[in-house]
């Protein structure tokens, strides 16, 4: 939904789906690498919801050398995540989050560089999710990441909108602020 509310704003869009369970971080860094090639686009925009903005940044982190664009990151975990860490704590919750998150858990993205884009950070604060099964998340939340999780230090702009981690997708407040910071490097934030 979320790439066809952006084709309306004018984009051309092009999904990327990885393995977060079977592949790590890295592996799956690779893949949206070798995708990128494929693409042979002259300015290329990345948006990744949840974990894909963490496996953006390690695409940054293993080839910086990307053509020019912008991020949007939705509800991405760039400070670790508590409801994944509390899953983690039993057998099935260790094969459900898989391979990336249990890196992203070793906290692997803070020994990265900074990645030289700008980049737009948007957090929800409706707080119905998985996370909520687990424990008591800090609020603002979107049910399974919390406003302060979502924060990536040297972030362009941030913004928490009033939408919960699954509804980011399909959210037309999303898509319209994807498209304004792409647009723009900012978010708009008297709409």
């Amino acid at each position: 939904m979320l790439g066809q509310r952006l084709t309306r704003y004018g984009f051309e869009v092009w999904p990327f789906a990885y393995p977060s369970v079977s592949h790590n971080l890295l592996q799956n860094a690779e893949r949206l690498q070798r995708f990128l090639v494929r693409l042979e686009r002259p300015l290329v925009h990345l948006v990744g919801h949840s974990l894909g903005g963490i496996v953006i940044r390690a695409l940054f982190h293993q080839h910086p050398e990307q053509p020019p664009g912008r991020i949007v990151t939705l509800g991405s975990p760039h400070g670790g995540s508590y409801s994944a860490s509390a899953l983690v704590r039993t057998a099935l919750g260790r094969k459900i989050t898989g391979r990336s998150m249990q890196q992203l858990l070793a906290g692997m993205p803070t020994h990265w560089r900074p990645v030289d884009r700008d980049i737009g950070v948007i957090a929800g604060d409706i707080s119905i999710g998985m996370g909520r099964l687990f424990l008591r998340l800090p609020r603002p939340n979107d049910g399974v990441v919390s406003a302060a999780e979502a924060e990536l230090p040297g972030a362009t702009d941030t913004i928490t909108l009033h939408v919960s981690h699954t509804a980011m997708v399909v959210s037309s407040q999303v898509a319209h602020q994807v498209s304004w910071f792409v647009k723009h490097g900012r978010f708009q934030m008297d709409r």
